[in-house]
């Protein structure tokens, strides 16, 4: 696990910096990104202080995956959108900027949004079998 240092998220969180709150229970706090892709691009944070999904507790992620559907309607209907992304980015050259786990819910319009590119690769039955049986082995870690 790294060490986690203080964010702008944390500050959030302990009320020192205002944010435009959707949704806060005991685990997670919602709230407006300030740079948004699109209207309605929200973040939802864990309040479990954590860089990196994969650190985060059990209780923290189940929080935060129980409450993403629920935000994801309100975001749907308020901004009009018909899709939308949920991202993940962990990690630096995976284009995490602030080092506290934080989910983006991005309405997708024509002209706004988060646009990319996936250049899918392939997966022959070998590298499948021996993925699988190594990623296996680690779950209980």
């Amino acid at each position: 696990m790294s060490e986690y240092q203080e964010t702008i998220f944390s500050k959030i969180i302990a009320g020192e910096i205002p944010c435009h709150k959707l949704y806060e229970d005991e685990h997670v706090l919602s709230f407006l990104d300030i740079g948004p892709l699109s209207e309605g691009h929200t973040l939802v944070i864990p309040k479990e202080n954590a860089r990196y999904l994969h650190e985060l507790s059990e209780p923290a992620a189940a929080a935060l995956g129980a409450v993403l559907p629920r935000l994801c309607r309100a975001v749907l209907k308020v901004s009009g959108a018909e899709s939308y992304n949920v991202l993940v980015n962990t990690g630096e050259p995976a284009g995490q900027v602030v080092m506290h786990v934080h989910v983006h819910i991005i309405p997708q319009f024509p002209d706004s949004g988060l646009k990319k590119s996936w250049k899918a690769g392939s997966l022959d039955d070998a590298t499948a079998q021996r993925l699988s049986k190594q990623i296996c082995a680690h779950l209980d870690e």
